[in-house]
């Protein structure tokens, strides 16, 4: 009888947010898949998980997925988790599930942490519809990717490093117009949570003064026409009262 594969959420920030159910999978698999083993001890320490872990990272996931599916087929069951949030959503996961719906295998996905949609709700911007970019090219693409985002109705979000959140917004800027509606969102559930609100352009000015830490969490506003578009009052862009972790 084959075994099955739970793809199991950890969490983006506070370890509160670790569903019981999940820890229970973690507990009970035969196997864990981390994304970074060092990471996830972390987790797994704080919850006395004591399941063996190996490796399971883009670097090495074409040559790791055949023996997984392997050892699922043979009736082990096996948790994957990444870093941070939910597997498969810009990290490795999909390589795996696929495989394992081609040979199969059962997956299971529990629900749980994503660092999106907390970000998307945040911001303000309407949520009905959107469409999620993960992180954008760094070099070939990029220019095109950023052109097709110009003209996207639905809210954007994207998914972006400390290191390059000044950049990119201020790419987006030129692309879309200093005016258009955007958050940034950082280090979502962790203690120096923040999210700030306003125009791309104010929000690029900002960033280029003020380098943030963590994980970060782009939503922008989509192209509206000039009939759909609402009136607004323009306020001068300050960052959100009480906000000051982005120095610790």
């Amino acid at each position: 009888m084959a075994g099955k594969l739970y793809v199991v959420p950890t969490p983006v920030g506070n370890l509160s947010d670790m569903a019981p159910r999940s820890v229970e999978i973690l507990k009970t698999c035969d196997l864990i898949l981390a994304e970074d083993t060092r990471t996830s001890s972390v987790v797994t320490r704080h919850f006395g998980i004591t399941t063996p872990m190996q490796s399971h990272h883009k670097f090495n996931e074409h040559a790791a997925v055949a023996p997984v599916v392997e050892r699922l087929k043979g009736g082990d069951t096996i948790a994957l988790i990444s870093d941070a949030g939910t597997p498969a959503i810009s990290d490795p996961g999909f390589m795996l599930t696929r495989a394992c719906r081609q040979n199969g295998v059962e997956v299971e996905t529990i629900p749980g942490p994503t660092a999106f949609v907390p970000a998307l709700v945040n911001s303000g911007l309407p949520c009905e519809r959107f469409v999620f970019e993960g992180f954008l090219p760094q070099k070939k693409g990029r220019s095109t990717r950023l052109q097709e985002l110009a003209q996207e109705a639905r809210t954007i979000i994207i998914y972006e490093s400390p290191m390059r959140l000044a950049k990119t917004l201020r790419e987006l800027a030129d692309v879309v117009g200093e005016d258009r509606e955007a958050s940034v969102s950082r280090e979502i559930s962790k203690l120096h949570n923040s999210t700030h609100n306003g125009r791309v352009g104010e929000l690029a000015e900002y960033f280029a003064l003020n380098n943030p830490k963590g994980e970060i969490v782009i939503v922008l506003s989509g192209k509206r026409s000039d009939k759909s578009a609402p009136k607004v009052h323009r306020n001068k862009f300050r960052p959100n009262p009480g906000e000051n972790g982005d120095e610790d």
